[in-house]
C-alpha cells in the first residue's frame, strides 16, 4: 500500500529544467511562442531564454552562418546549462549536419559523410553522465518541433503529464518487410532479456501495429508507418523508423519524424542526410529503454543510445521522465522506498535529524538510524527507512551501476 511520508532526495539520474536553455528564432512568432509556452510549463529560467537569427523559411543553413549564431548563443549559456530544446522544427539542417547534431557539437564535417561511410563517434554515448557541458563540453540538442503552436502546447503537455506517472506499458519491436531498414532487429531478444519483467515486450514480424494502446516504446524500419491515427501513445512514449529522410522535417519525400508526434509520441529521431543503414546512425532500442527506465530525461535517453548521431534529429519535449520519481509503501516496522532510479549498487541513506517527525524526541533517538549503507539487488530492489521517521532523507549513491 503506497502511502504520503518523509520527502526523499532521490540521486540526480537526469537533467532539471535549470539545466536546460530554450532557443527560438528572432522574429518568428511562432517560434518564440512555443518558447515562452515551454518556459512556462517547465519552470526554465529567463536567463535560460535565448533568441538567435537564423531564417525560419529555410530548410538548410549555411555552416558560416550557423557559426555566427552558435557563437553568439554560447556567449549568453553560463556552464549550468547542460542541454539545448530548439523551439522551431525549420531549418533543420546545418550544411551536411543535422540541426540538432549541429547545435551539440559544433559545426564539423567529421560528423558528416557524403556516401556510405560512418562518421564521428559521440563521447556521450552510453554515457552515465548528468551534465554532459560539465564532462563533454558538448549540450545535446533536442527539437521542440509542430507544425504550429497548438500541436506544440500538446506535445509539451504531454512531456509534462509524463513525469514520474512509472508506467505499465508495452514495447513494440517489429521487423517489416523491408529488410534493409530492419537491421536493428539485432538487439530485440536482449531487449526482450532485460525488460520482459518489466514491459509487455511484443517483437513482432509486421509492416505495422493498429488499434493498441499503453504504447510507450515503438520501434520499426520502414519508409512509411501504417496506421498511426489508430493507436494510443502514454505521455512519454518514444517512437521512430529507421529510414534515410525522417529528419527532413517539414518537406520529406519519406515520413517525417514528426508524424509520430503527431500521433500521440512525445519523442522521436529521424535522419536528416542520407545515413545508410547503419545501426550507429540510429537509436539502438535496448540503450534508449534501459536509459529511460533509469530515469532519465527523453532527451538524455534518445542521445545516448546513438553512436553517430551527425546526420540525426532528436525532437520532442526534451524533459519528460516517466521513471524519475520513487513511491513509499508502508511496512509494520518500516518504510520500503521503491524507484526505477535505485540501480543495483550500493547506497548511504542520510536522515535530517533537525527534522525528526514528531515532537519531543529525545536526541539519543535523533541520532538513530541519521545514516545507514544499503545495497539493491536483483533480489532487493528497494531501500528501507526505519522508525524513527526524519521528515527528508537524502540517498546517495557509493557503487556505479552493471549496465
Amino acid at each position: 500500500m503506497a502511502v504520503t511520508g518523509p520527502f526523499i532526495e532521490l540521486p540526480k539520474t537526469g537533467l532539471t529544467s535549470s539545466d536546460l536553455a530554450v532557443v527560438y528564432l528572432k522574429g518568428d512568432k511562432k517560434s518564440e511562442a512555443i518558447a515562452r509556452y515551454y518556459q512556462k510549463r517547465r519552470n526554465i529560467p529567463a536567463r535560460n531564454i535565448v533568441a538567435i537569427n537564423l531564417d525560419a523559411k529555410k530548410t538548410v543553413i549555411g555552416p558560416g552562418e550557423f557559426a555566427v549564431q552558435k557563437k553568439l548563443l554560447d556567449s549568453q549559456l553560463d556552464d549550468s546549462v547542460q542541454a539545448l530544446a530548439l523551439a522551431w522544427s525549420k531549418p533543420y539542417q546545418v550544411g551536411c549536419m543535422s540541426m540538432s547534431a549541429a547545435f551539440t557539437f559544433g559545426y564539423n564535417v567529421a560528423y558528416c559523410s557524403s556516401s556510405c561511410t560512418k562518421t564521428r563517434t559521440s563521447p556521450y554515448y552510453h554515457s552515465m553522465s548528468v551534465a554532459p557541458y560539465r564532462d563533454f563540453k558538448i549540450r545535446p540538442t533536442m527539437m521542440l518541433a509542430a507544425a504550429d503552436v497548438d500541436d506544440a502546447i500538446t506535445l509539451i503537455d504531454r512531456g509534462v503529464a509524463a513525469d514520474d506517472t512509472q508506467p505499465l506499458a508495452r514495447a513494440f519491436l517489429l521487423t517489416t518487410a523491408d529488410k534493409r531498414r530492419s537491421v536493428r532487429n539485432v538487439f530485440f531478444d536482449d531487449i526482450r532479456k532485460h525488460f520482459a519483467n518489466i514491459y509487455d515486450v511484443q517483437i513482432l514480424n509486421s509492416n505495422g501495429i493498429q488499434n493498441r494502446s499503453d504504447i510507450l516504446f515503438y520501434f520499426t524500419g520502414a519508409v512509411s508507418v501504417p496506421h498511426l491515427n489508430t493507436l494510443t501513445f502514454l505521455p512519454g512514449a518514444m517512437a521512430d523508423h529507421l529510414t534515410s529522410a525522417g529528419g527532413q522535417l517539414t518537406d520529406s519525400s519519406q515520413m517525417s519524424a514528426m508524424r509520430w508526434l503527431e500521433a500521440g509520441a512525445t519523442g522521436s529521431y529521424g535522419t536528416a542526410i542520407e545515413p545508410c543503414n547503419f545501426v550507429e546512425k540510429f537509436p539502438n532500442p535496448l540503450l534508449a529503454m534501459r536509459h529511460y527506465s533509469y530515469g532519465s530525461t527523453i532527451l538524455e535517453a534518445y542521445w545516448k543510445s546513438v553512436y553517430m548521431p551527425g546526420q540525426g534529429n532528436f525532437i520532442g519535449e526534451p524533459l519528460a521522465s516517466p521513471f524519475n520519481g520513487y513511491r513509499l509503501v508502508r511496512k509494520k516496522d518500516r518504510i520500503e522506498i521503491h524507484s526505477p532510479v535505485l540501480r543495483e549498487g550500493r547506497y548511504r541513506v542520510v536522515a535530517n535529524e533537525e527534522s525528526l517527525a514528531g515532537l519531543n524526541t529525545p536526541s539519543y533517538l535523533q541520532a538513530i538510524n541519521n545514516v545507514s549503507i544499503q545495497s539493491v539487488t536483483p533480489y532487493r530492489r528497494h531501500l528501507e527507512i526505519k522508525r524513527p521517521y526524519h521528515m527528508h532523507y537524502k540517498i546517495e549513491r557509493l557503487s556505479s551501476d552493471k549496465r
